[in-house]
């Protein structure tokens, strides 16, 4: 059996603008539909004005930038008191844009890429989620829990 991204990608995928705010794409995220193979999206695809794709956002990154930055440079969250400061880093990260907290390092596949050739690529590089792009233009998102649930489904 041969099978490419096309085969198994989403079509039916959730997009944000990069100029939203933050908030937005945490609300979507909560609200976010269930796929037919049970598993949640807890990513939304971020586009341009041109419906390009520009990134990706997470509940990871939004985690990530809900956290203090100092912590990114060697600072243990072990060793500090964190009494009272939760609303505050909760409100910051609301009041960023998409822009602020995607990941624009982005690693996507064409519709004809080998469904072989995906999953070792997702795997060396830790990746839960390729989006799918044709001719420049995003028109899906092959998830690592929807590979799984086609492949081993029965």
């Amino acid at each position: 059996m041969q099978l490419f991204a096309k085969d198994i990608m989403v079509k039916n995928f959730d997009t944000i603008h990069l100029d939203a705010p933050a908030v937005n794409a945490i609300r979507r995220i909560l609200d976010a539909k269930i796929r037919p193979t049970g598993h949640k999206t807890v990513s939304l695809m971020v586009v341009d004005d041109a419906y390009r794709l520009v990134g990706t956002i997470s509940m990871f990154y939004i985690l990530y930038h809900l956290r203090p930055s100092f912590l990114n440079y060697g600072i243990d969250g072990d060793t500090i008191s964190w009494k009272g400061e939760l609303d505050q880093f909760i409100e910051a990260v609301k009041e960023k844009t998409v822009r602020q907290i995607m990941n624009p390092n982005i690693l996507s596949i064409s519709p004809d890429e080998p469904l072989m050739a995906i999953v070792d690529r997702m795997i060396k590089d830790r990746i839960r989620r390729m989006p799918v792009v044709d001719n420049g233009k995003l028109v899906g998102v092959v998830y690592i829990s929807d590979i799984f649930f086609h492949l081993f489904k029965e």
